[in-house]
């Protein structure tokens, strides 16, 4: 990152930069703003972060964009796989005490396309992701709804409730991911999709040969 900020500032380029919302501990109970402190608790989090910094003490003509809960057409993501797990089990668990919003790839480029057409020099950093407020528990149930109606799933399966201690992962997942998109809003004039718009949307271009 240190060295793109320098091309950047060598050649007086704007620069978009993707973080996300581990830069955070997860402990928030309000909606996440970008003066917020971060406290990242893993080390993804912790080299996302020194990214931010690092881009911020080269060049000030940047845009930091955090986003959480991703997922779009290439590689792996959590419809992807929750449609693959669901299209072979009768039932399958999922974690319901961490929040989020889910956030379609599609909208995010739409929103980079539109700040790099403004030629804004509103530089900073901004949060952003799907409009509404669930759970894995409840994202996965709408990915079942959506796929199950279109045939992508064609069996029955239970999607269950647990909490995280049943699901340990190496890095430690925040269990408060929700973003103030607030100023992102006010300073773009952009309207943020419904997660669950977004995410019938996506699955309604899917085809029974993207779930690998």
């Amino acid at each position: 990152m240190e060295n793109l900020a320098g091309f950047s500032k060598e050649i007086n380029a704007k620069l978009i930069h993707i973080s996300t919302d581990y830069v955070f501990n997860g402990e928030s109970k309000n909606p996440i703003k970008e003066d917020s402190k971060p406290d990242p608790k893993s080390v993804y989090g912790s080299s996302k972060l020194k990214g931010e910094e690092l881009l911020q003490s080269v060049w000030d003509k940047h845009f930091i964009i955090r986003t959480a809960w991703l997922y779009g057409k290439n590689g792996y993501n959590f419809v992807y796989t929750m449609m693959k797990l669901m299209g072979k089990n009768k039932s399958v668990k999922v974690v319901n005490d961490q929040y989020g919003s889910p956030t379609w790839s599609k909208d995010l480029a739409e929103l980079i396309l539109h700040i790099v057409k403004s030629n804004s020099s509103m530089f900073g950093i901004y949060h952003y992701s799907g409009e509404g407020v669930t759970t894995w528990f409840g994202f996965a149930e709408k990915i079942y709804e959506f796929a199950h109606d279109r045939g992508l799933i064609p069996g029955k399966c239970e999607v269950k409730p647990c909490n995280s201690g049943e699901f340990p992962t190496k890095a430690a997942r925040p269990h408060y991911s929700i973003l103030d998109k607030g100023k992102v809003k006010k300073t773009f004039g952009v309207i943020v999709p419904q997660w669950e718009e977004s995410l019938n949307r996506f699955i309604s271009l899917i085809t029974k040969g993207d779930i690998v």
